[in-house]
């Protein structure tokens, strides 16, 4: 078995997004397999690009070029669809980066353990996604998509906290806030293979968040930092605007971020 890192490069290089996906899946089950046999495999070094690999298709737009959607109607939910298969593909790459790109920062056995898992789950999430784009005449690349999604990682690059704090503590749990909306949506349209598909992304993405809550508060304890006043100061620094409410507090709770975290960052 190749060393952690180097698996993470090799799914950040892939570009076609089934490929990448099932790489990361097997790279993601030799790694859990190892593990479960009582190993502690090398996690090793990489030279991950600044930009992952990406299919020549969807086009990407800056944020307001994006066409509005109008989810009640098929094609609005196909776009819907289709923007989720988006952040979930971009998902994949984000956990790789952060396995592939802080080998240089100590970290412990479980902290790649968590990542990988998410990684794995963000690429049953994306096929889950392509699926139901298929089964509706459609696929992944058949519509323009947002260019900013990789700002996050760019911003972070030689960040670890900036990147728990930004990605997995910001962005992740925004889904948490917006997809029981998504999920109704899809209910009211009688598309009971989509909200099957929603509802077990969001299930799963509690634990993302959680993850990245927990690597966040073991950073801030190793280097003697109160968690949320650090948490504030890296959102202000990385993040492009304030958060915008409403907030899933319930399961951002369960994920480990209380309001006092979130509140105080809005508008």
């Amino acid at each position: 078995m190749i060393p952690l890192a180097q698996m993470a490069e090799a799914v950040l290089r892939c570009a076609d997004g089934r490929e990448k996906t099932a790489l990361s899946r097997r790279y993601a089950a030799e790694w859990q397999a190892a593990r479960a046999g009582g190993e502690t495999p090398e996690i090793g070094s990489a030279a991950p690009p600044l930009h992952p690999a990406r299919p020549a298709k969807p086009e990407l737009l800056s944020p307001r070029d994006v066409p509005s959607r109008k989810p009640g109607t098929p094609e609005g939910r196909i776009a819907l669809l289709h923007a989720v298969a988006h952040i979930e593909l971009n998902a994949v790459d984000l956990h790789w980066d952060v396995v592939a790109r802080f080998t240089d920062t100590p970290m412990p056995m479980g902290f790649y353990d968590d990542w990988v898992k998410a990684a794995d789950e963000e690429s049953k999430h994306f096929n889950l996604m392509a699926d139901c784009l298929e089964e509706r005449g459609s696929y992944y690349g058949a519509l323009p998509a947002h260019a900013g999604m990789w700002r996050a990682a760019e911003d972070t690059v030689d960040d670890l906290m900036g990147r728990l704090a930004v990605v997995p503590m910001v962005l992740e749990a925004r889904g948490l806030d917006v997809t029981p909306g998504m999920i109704k949506l899809f209910k009211q349209a009688k598309q009971d293979s989509a909200v099957k598909a929603l509802e077990t992304i969001y299930g799963e993405e509690v634990a993302h968040v959680a993850y990245g809550s927990k690597w966040f508060h073991f950073l801030c304890g190793r280097h003697d930092q109160d968690p949320k006043e650090r948490f504030h100061a890296l959102v202000r620094q990385y993040f492009h605007g304030a958060l915008k409410p409403p907030f899933n507090e319930e399961k951002r709770a369960e994920a480990g971020i209380p309001p006092d975290f979130y509140w105080p960052l809005t508008a």
